[in-house]
């Protein structure tokens, strides 16, 4: 059973929108489970302090290496497993990443305020990760998204396992646009071959569609795409 532990100050927000709909029924069925940790409660003084001001000067606070180090060391018993922290410094997360760490149970830290001290990631093999270009007022949505990204490649989460295999991504190509009922809508029409039954060529439509928009809209991933054809 894959595992994700959150390390946050904010335990509250967990499980949040994993604790509905399918991810709430694989939670139920055991297929993952979700452990969080409150890091407020490792804090070494009777505050409760859990930062502090940067040595060297600087705006805003920083979170403790020794509040967070004892709560990491006081709940992961297991040394071979990845810890992550959310920070735009990081390594970007995606699809690939995701499927890596599938057959690892993960540790994540929430950050807060301007960072952590940099002793904490040196003494504690952590691996900085970003969700994308962009800050966050806190770590708790970056970790779930990335739960979200791994806990739907676990067999028996999605109802149609065979939906991951034509999702944007795969291949290294963006999804081809798809349509439901009315056939008619506000005047336009669904694409005819989609009506013809041919599979083949339904197939090739849609591959042409998804080359066509990852060149477009992606020229990073449609070069990826070019090399591993």
């Amino acid at each position: 059973m894959w595992k994700a532990r959150i390390f946050t100050l904010y335990p509250e927000l967990f499980p949040g929108p994993l604790g509905i709909g399918l991810y709430k029924k694989a939670l139920e069925k055991k297929l993952w489970s979700l452990e969080v940790v409150n890091i407020r409660d490792y804090s070494v003084d009777k505050h409760k302090t859990v930062d502090d001001t940067p040595f060297g000067g600087g705006s805003g606070m920083l979170m403790r290496a020794d509040v967070i180090a004892n709560s990491l060391d006081k709940n992961i018993s297991d040394k071979a497993e990845p810890i992550i922290y959310l920070s735009p410094k990081g390594k970007k997360f995606d699809q690939t990443y995701a499927k890596k760490i599938l057959n690892k149970n993960i540790n994540i830290i929430c950050g807060h305020f301007e960072g952590v001290d940099e002793r904490l990631l040196e003494t504690r093999n952590i691996e900085e990760i970003s969700v994308g270009d962009f800050v966050l007022s806190g770590g708790e949505i970056g970790a779930l998204v990335i739960i979200d990204s791994i806990v739907r490649l676990i067999p028996g989460v999605l109802g149609n396992s065979n939906s991951l295999k034509d999702e944007t991504f795969e291949r290294n190509l963006l999804e081809y646009p798809q349509y439901t009922k009315p056939q008619k809508w506000e005047k336009k029409d669904i694409p005819e071959v989609l009506l013809t039954g041919d599979h083949a060529k339904i197939k090739d439509w849609r591959l042409d569609q998804s080359e066509d928009i990852t060149r477009r809209r992606r020229p990073d991933l449609w070069s990826k795409y070019k090399k591993s054809k």
